[in-house]
């Protein structure tokens, strides 16, 4: 079917769905399946998974859930796959060595913490939440077996991370192979017509496509998005690289770690992370230190309840301006640390103890920068053994982005 022999309404719903994406494969099928949506009014089956090896989602993983959304906005069913069972082998994408499988409590937790978060973007009624476990823990000797048999070792060992520990004489175990398997297998059982997933998965989703063909049914579009490059610039999102801003972060937390990325990453959050037309943007781009202001304040109000990124705002432009330069403005997040004894406390102590440091000899390099500073007026501090005297209240600002309060 020729791109023109499609209605003007199934085009803008593909274009909704292609912005920020990597690939549609194949492209013109997903246009087919709309257009016979549409006709037949029955919704398309859209699956994404996620398993939960880590307690907290971040905005990484919302460029995915954004999209979810998309899909349901037109219409579709969205089914947030809860992958509680692979969850136990471990995703081997990416990786040089084998992952540590964790314990079914493990993962039953952060499952449950998942759906809490995921409703911040979802439409909590119109969202199907299953888990893996329901048909691969039924299954039997045989039934693997039979799963096995459909896929070749040649095609497995294609993979991409498979192939280097391979060339590198690094293990690879069985159990990983299978995890290609059971995730596809999880397209059969769910009959899907959409897969969503990162670019790192994108043979795991080939994988269900091949597998749905082999077991005789129709095969899912397979839509990939880009992975989500961290603060720093460098690597995607993580919570094991410190480069992340989590969705449960408060808004002041959030919108200083946006205001801290580059302006050239900047417009793949655009992109990725907002609706906001890329005509828009493109007159946003004339101003950008305006434009990341609004680029934090957007992301805020899609996760947090309204006026919470105006608030953020507020506070940031309070703490950086001219006010903030020369007075102190405590930022409404800021930590209340307790300090039990009485009389003189080394202020390196205090601050090592509220955890915001982690070592005496980190502290004494803030202060002889001159980065350690006191009250109001924002003293700054020198000496290596300066002291704070309890009963007291002090406020502290810790180099460029932090602070305490201290009361005891």
């Amino acid at each position: 079917m020729q791109k023109n022999q499609f209605s003007k309404e199934t085009m803008n719903d593909f274009e909704k769905i292609k912005r920020g994406t990597s690939e549609i494969l194949p492209a013109e099928s997903l246009m087919e399946k709309l257009e016979e949506s549409r006709k037949k009014n029955s919704p398309l089956k859209i699956k994404a998974g996620f398993d939960p090896t880590a307690p907290d989602l971040h905005l990484g993983h919302l460029v995915l859930l954004r999209k979810m959304k998309h899909f349901q906005e037109l219409g579709h069913e969205v089914n947030f796959l809860i992958g509680d069972f692979t969850g136990m082998i471990g995703d081997p994408t990416g990786r040089s060595v084998s992952r540590k499988q964790m314990t079914a409590e493990e993962v039953a937790e952060n499952a449950r913490t998942y759906e809490t978060q995921v409703f911040k973007i979802l439409d909590r009624n119109k969202t199907k939440v299953v888990f893996n476990s329901k048909w691969c823990r039924p299954m039997k000797f045989e039934d693997v077996l039979g799963l096995t048999a459909r896929y070749t070792v040649a095609r497995m060992i294609e993979r991409d991370d498979f192939s280097k520990r391979l060339a590198a004489g690094d293990p690879i175990s069985l159990i990983e192979l299978l995890y290609p398997l059971i995730q596809g297998y999880d397209s059969v059982v769910m009959k899907s017509d959409v897969e969503l997933g990162g670019t790192d998965q994108k043979f795991n989703l080939l994988v269900g496509r091949e597998l749905q063909k082999e077991y005789g049914l129709s095969q899912q579009v397979i839509v990939t998005t880009p992975l989500l490059i961290g603060t720093d610039g460098q690597k995607k999102m993580s919570k094991s690289y410190g480069n992340y801003i989590g969705i449960n972060e408060t808004p002041y937390q959030m919108f200083a770690k946006v205001m801290s990325i580059s302006d050239e990453l900047m417009w793949d959050y655009y992109i990725l992370l907002t609706d906001i037309p890329e005509k828009q943007i493109a007159e946003l781009k004339k101003e950008p230190f305006e434009a990341k202001k609004f680029l934090a304040e957007t992301i805020i109000e899609s996760l947090h309840p309204a006026g919470s990124g105006k608030e953020a705002r507020s506070g940031w432009e309070a703490e950086k301006g001219k006010a903030g330069r020369e007075k102190m403005v405590l930022p409404p997040d800021t930590p209340v640390h307790r300090v039990d004894k009485k009389g003189k406390v080394p202020i390196i102590e205090i601050i090592v103890g509220s955890g915001l440091e982690k070592s005496n000899s980190a502290v004494r390099r803030l202060i002889e920068s001159g980065a350690i500073r006191l009250g109001e007026d924002l003293m700054s501090i020198s000496d290596l053994n300066y002291v704070l005297e309890f009963p007291g209240k002090y406020s502290i600002k810790i180099g460029k982005k932090k602070y305490l309060i201290v009361e005891g």
